[in-house]
């Protein structure tokens, strides 16, 4: 058997601000500290669960990292017009 273990790039490419506390624990987890920290982790199945979990977040080296687009069905609201038929 080889000295070397099998090891994976991972780069947090966007912030987990925001993110459920599921999410950020994971993000926290994994060793990530700041955004574009790249960390070397392990090739085992758990860590490779985690990355799944959180790969909107995380870029893994030799996989695509498509961002996550706007919401495109997002209700916008229109301002309150209360204040106008008022007289203020």
């Amino acid at each position: 058997m080889s000295d070397e273990k099998k090891m994976l790039k991972a780069t947090l490419r966007k912030s987990s601000i925001g993110a459920n506390p599921s999410v950020k624990a994971t993000v926290a987890s994994l060793g990530f500290r700041r955004m574009n920290q790249t960390r070397e982790l392990p090739d085992n199945p758990a860590v490779r669960g985690m990355l799944k979990a959180v790969n909107f977040l995380v870029a893994v080296e030799g996989e695509p990292y498509l961002r996550p687009k706007r919401s495109r069905y997002k209700i916008w609201r229109s301002r309150s017009d209360k204040k106008h038929k008022r007289g203020n």
